[in-house]
């Protein structure tokens, strides 16, 4: 793999000192030359400190933006594809801090974009080949149901509309009113992907083993899960009065 494409993967982290400095050192193992932005929400454990001190290891590969409070993970992500396309980069990936995404596949989703003609590859647990590793079957049954309803609603073809584990080609986040992205939790996955589709990006589907967290404390809330019904219901409404459009 070259290292003339520029590729950043973007970790929000809340509270995440057990885990990421080691996040950060496994990406940076990997071949390819991926460069990684943390995006901390001023967490009171010191995260950002670690991250501080792993910058003096990787001073040209690892950023830090830090922000004032617990702002959701939609709007950590918005403020980093800002950063990344301000930054020149082309290639963007979604990851999270706890390692339930294996940081190895990034180079896999990366393949599916710049081999297999997507603009979008999303990490998918329910494609075949997908896995689930330590859920309880209440959550399994949901995030599934979820999954269901969102493909029902809105038409998308994608089998795992709420993952968080993708790379977008920096043409599709240009492509984007980024500032019009109104959703903070779950819902944020699933409208990006579906604002995506409507400019017309294609989608590819990369199957992953998702593994809960094993360290940490989980971010899900029930708030999180009622946005999501009630915002897949909004983005098709806006999809048939012609409310998508390209930058």
């Amino acid at each position: 793999m070259g290292t003339s494409v520029r590729r950043l993967v973007i970790i929000p982290t809340y509270n995440e000192k057990e885990n990421v400095a080691n996040i950060i050192e496994a990406v940076m193992q990997l071949e390819g030359d991926f460069h990684v932005l943390i995006v901390d929400d001023g967490s009171p454990d010191g995260t950002a400190n670690i991250v501080r001190q792993k910058q003096l290891t990787f001073p040209d590969r690892l950023f830090l933006k830090e922000r004032s409070g617990k702002l959701g993970l939609g709007t950590a992500y918005i403020a980093g594809f800002k950063w990344g396309l301000e930054h020149g980069y082309d290639y963007l990936f979604e990851m999270d801090a706890d390692f339930s995404h294996n940081p190895s596949d990034l180079i896999r989703l990366w393949q599916a974009c710049e081999e297999k003609g997507g603009d979008i590859a999303v990490g998918s647990r329910y494609v075949r080949g997908g896995k689930l590793v330590n859920w309880p079957l209440d959550r399994i049954l949901l995030s599934y149901g979820a999954s269901l309803y969102v493909r029902l609603v809105t038409g998308m073809p994608v089998k795992d509309p709420t993952a968080g584990f993708i790379c977008y080609k920096s043409r599709v986040l240009e492509a984007m009113d980024l500032d019009k992205i109104r959703f903070v939790g779950y819902a944020f996955q699933i409208e990006m992907k579906f604002v995506a589709r409507s400019l017309g990006f294609s989608i590819v589907e990369v199957p992953i083993t998702f593994t809960d967290r094993q360290e940490g404390v989980s971010k899900m809330s029930s708030h999180i899960i009622k946005e999501a019904i009630s915002g897949v219901l909004s983005m098709r409404w806006k999809q048939l009065t012609g409310g998508y459009k390209r930058k």
